[in-house]
């Protein structure tokens, strides 16, 4: 499936097979999760896609030696910048992104740089899987932001949260759960998960909350999130792109509160998640699409009406 402008359909094309080059994959597309990040690139919202694309950056493909690895968000960095030799990987400003300047897994054939693949654990489906590699660990990465406080408020529970409600349990963490209002049914899938209190998200929870991780888009949830928390409390904005955030007063912020956002991903963080996801154990929600059906399931992302994650099933 490929893009070729922001605000079109993604059109079904019959493509070579990509080659490996030196220190690359080939792989054989087996699942690939839908994200929100590749609804902000088709959508325009992020600006510098190369064009034509093939979006995606949520894969499990096989390797033509049988061996089965994910390929994230983060395709490439350059190793030398003072963020990669400080282990910031995820700052690179020479950074490359799976589904962004890299073609992804919308596709029967995709090739990765081998450094930046995870094996896949084994007791996970190709589509259970597929959503770990960012709602995973972008959320898993948020999550240590926000720090170890007891209160933890999820803003949006889309795929990130759902994954993220059950690593917080695992950690024995209180959870509050933040919904668009009206929206019973994703309120009703927050109280399935484990929060102990799930409403809307102009509302204030029943207690002040230690830390806030804020998933949905939506710019006016960073001062609610603020007035919901404890001093000394964090919200974490855990998404690429986000609507402008509305002025509030600075009493919002006073008494050390901190808000600070989370960019990409590292592969420490997709190691430590990935040896975690099994533990826990994680278990993904998925609704799965034809390759052909991309667009479908992009159009009930943007709606809201994606419970859990989407996957592309090849």
């Amino acid at each position: 499936m490929v893009l070729s402008a922001a605000g079109e359909p993604l059109e079904l094309r019959e493509l070579p097979v990509p080659e490996a080059g030196p220190g690359q994959v080939l792989l054989r597309v087996r699942a690939c999760g839908v994200c929100r990040t590749d609804l902000h690139v088709v959508d325009g919202e992020l600006a510098r896609p190369k064009l034509p694309l093939v979006p995606g950056h949520q894969i499990v493909g096989e390797t033509e030696d049988g061996r089965r690895l994910g390929v994230p968000w983060l395709g490439w960095t350059d190793g030398t910048c003072r963020y990669c030799r400080s282990g910031r990987e995820n700052l690179c400003a020479a950074a490359r992104f799976t589904g962004y300047d890299l073609d992804g897994g919308y596709a029967e054939y995709a090739v990765a740089d081998e450094r930046f693949c995870f094996p896949i654990p084994e007791d996970y489906p190709d589509e259970q899987a597929a959503p770990l590699l960012c709602a995973g660990l972008i959320g898993y990465r948020s999550l240590r932001l926000a720090g170890d406080g007891g209160r933890l408020g999820l803003y949006g529970f889309g795929a990130a949260a759902h994954i993220v409600a059950q690593v917080a349990l695992h950690e024995r963490r209180r959870l509050f759960g933040f919904v668009r209002a009206g929206d019973e049914d994703a309120r009703g899938f927050a109280l399935e998960l484990g929060c102990e209190w799930a409403g809307w998200s102009d509302e204030l929870p029943p207690e002040e909350l230690d830390a806030a991780i804020v998933f949905a888009p939506v710019g006016a949830l960073v001062p609610a999130a603020l007035r919901a928390l404890a001093k000394g409390g964090t919200v974490v904005c855990a998404g690429i792109h986000m609507s402008d955030i509305p002025s509030f007063p600075y009493e919002l912020l006073w008494d050390e509160r901190v808000v600070r956002s989370v960019a990409n991903l590292t592969r420490r963080d997709g190691e430590e998640f990935l040896a975690l996801a099994p533990q826990v154990p994680v278990r993904t929600h998925v609704e799965t699409y034809r390759l052909e059906q991309a667009n479908e399931a992009l159009a009930r992302l943007r709606s809201g009406g994606v419970r859990g994650a989407a996957v592309l099933q090849l």
